[in-house]
């Protein structure tokens, strides 16, 4: 499952919104770009009708073909 991530994160001081989309992946992994996440928000793609998220440490997991954006403090 493929996660597409916006190369042009908007910076905020010490925080990041960092805005992507999946096919369906369960877990985004953000360490790369995050030391944690503040809040995020997923929007269904397609024909999903819901998509259920969590947030775990920097990965965000949702259940789903998405859009996301996500906020937290730069790694």
């Amino acid at each position: 499952m493929a996660v597409t991530i916006d190369p042009r994160p908007t910076v905020f001081g010490d925080r990041v919104i960092i805005t992507g989309s999946t096919d369906g992946a369960e877990a985004i992994d953000l360490s790369s770009l995050l030391a944690s996440i503040d809040g995020a928000m997923v929007n269904a793609v397609g024909s999903a009708a819901t998509v259920t998220h969590g947030i775990s440490d920097t990965t965000l997991n949702v259940g789903g073909a998405c859009t996301f954006v996500a906020m937290g403090r730069r790694s």
